[in-house]
């Protein structure tokens, strides 16, 4: 018996499908990645600082430059002739002609360029001057300010003293011959000052005044009242020594002041007394 295969409703047989001859496949082109380069990133701290140091030299040398050019260009405007010089101050005896031939010389001179420190000194070179100053007003004014020398004592015969113990020679000492006379070694003026202060202080209570002080080279100092006592005081304790003398004076002395000559306080515990004539005691209660 021989079966019979129906073919119509059978799977083909798959068939090998041959590739296209001469052909070849080729994969897609893939972009092509170039290496990374990594640059170091700039470091921006502290540029700043380094830009400040080195502009501020530039800006400073820039308006150092632009202040010279501004002055030169104000110079000529500010720098006018002097119009008007006004002298200040209380004037007993400096001489106002005198003081305007010291200014005489400087007339001349422009506001701003005027040697003002060179007047001052000429100014205090004159003999009753004590102190000056000088000043600029603007726009065109120069102020002079002077105060006098107040004479306290005359020195010796050709100079007189200020409170400071300072010497000044005046040319009319001969006006000031009421004045306590002061001597002593030519470097001991503020001393014998000083001296003549306090013994003043301490007598002018009692209603005595120095009218004569002297400092010897030996260190003694002789006292003179006004009305002719003379004092020996000695080199040392001086304050003691005259305030012993005003007690003795104010319980003993008092109503026979006028008859006392001398008084030598020189001991350490009292005093000697030198008593006048009578006729040289009633010239001097005359």
């Amino acid at each position: 018996m021989q079966a019979i295969r129906d073919n119509r409703n059978a799977t083909p047989l798959s068939r090998r499908k041959a590739g296209g001859r001469g052909a070849v496949r080729v994969p897609p082109a893939q972009p092509r990645q170039l290496p990374r380069l990594r640059l170091p990133r700039p470091n921006l701290r502290g540029l700043g600082g380094r830009l400040q140091h080195l502009l501020w030299p530039l800006l400073l040398v820039a308006l150092g430059m632009g202040l010279y050019e501004l002055g030169s260009r104000l110079m000529p405007l500010a720098d006018r002739p002097i119009a008007l010089i006004s002298v200040e101050g209380e004037l007993e005896y400096i001489d106002r002609e005198a003081v305007q031939q010291v200014i005489q010389p400087y007339l001349n001179d422009s506001f701003l360029g005027i040697d003002l420190d060179g007047l001052r000194s000429d100014l205090l070179a004159m003999p009753w001057v004590a102190q000056a100053s000088v000043r600029r007003v603007w726009p065109d004014k120069l102020v002079i300010a002077l105060d006098e020398q107040l004479p306290v004592a005359r020195w010796g015969d050709k100079a007189l003293l200020n409170n400071e113990g300072k010497a000044f020679e005046p040319q009319d000492i001969a006006r000031f011959s009421e004045l306590p006379q002061l001597n002593g070694p030519e470097r001991s003026k503020r001393r014998v000052m000083r001296q003549y202060q306090q013994f003043s202080s301490l007598l002018r209570p009692q209603g005595m005044v120095v009218s004569k002080l002297e400092l010897r080279d030996r260190g003694s100092w002789f006292l003179t009242t006004d009305d002719g006592m003379e004092l020996l005081l000695g080199r040392d304790n001086l304050v003691d020594k005259m305030q012993r003398f005003m007690t003795i004076e104010q319980l003993m002395l008092s109503d026979r002041r006028e008859l006392i000559a001398r008084v030598d306080l020189r001991y350490s515990n009292g005093m000697a007394v030198a008593w006048r004539d009578a006729g040289d005691a009633e010239k001097v209660s005359e």
